[in-house]
């Protein structure tokens, strides 16, 4: 085996299901959540409403601070799954410095699905005009380390957390419940 896998980042553009596919691997396998949008500073949720995605500069902050999550989270002894976007590998580099043995699920799906999906979600602050630009700055990390590819085009969520649950078992998890 690999080394073992400590925590999870759900990671894919809007609208690939991330929330909801962390919420049912949480319930399957007694993982804690951690939400990445609910960490973002109001400047960065203002300018993303008003459908202006954000660059590297606007993402410094936030990553810093999930980092601290997933570094107090570990520390506590919990099994955190944080769902993060983590579009580009430096990104992903960065959260994984605050967390060894930190895998990643990426939740792959068609342009035209995103789009589909994030115009129906209500009350969410990501417009969906800003797809493309997210598709744009997605660097696939396909071939990293640690890394599991799933199809969220048409895997249902259960189906999604199913085969993280498994794959995780595989990368030395063990459930609480």
């Amino acid at each position: 085996m690999s080394q073992p896998v400590t925590a999870l980042v759900i990671m894919g553009v809007s609208g690939c299901g991330k929330s909801s596919v962390s919420q049912a691997l949480c319930a399957l396998n007694g993982a804690t959540a951690i939400e990445g949008d609910s960490f973002h500073p109001a400047a960065n949720i203002e300018k993303m409403s008003a459908g202006h995605p954000l660059n590297d500069d606007d993402r410094a902050g936030w990553l810093d601070i999930l980092c601290d999550e997933l570094r107090r989270a570990l520390k506590a002894g919990e099994h955190p799954v944080l769902t993060c976007s983590a579009l580009k590998k430096k990104y992903r580099d960065h959260l994984r410095e605050a967390a060894p043995g930190l895998g990643f699920v990426f939740l792959e799906l068609t342009r035209e699905v995103a789009a589909d999906r994030v115009s129906h979600r209500p009350g969410h602050f990501m417009p969906a005009s800003l797809i493309d630009s997210q598709f744009a700055t997605l660097e696939s990390p396909k071939g990293e380390p640690l890394t599991l590819a799933l199809n969220a085009s048409e895997d249902s969520v259960e189906e999604l957390a199913a085969q993280t649950h498994t794959w995780w078992r595989k990368h030395g998890f063990e459930p609480t419940h």
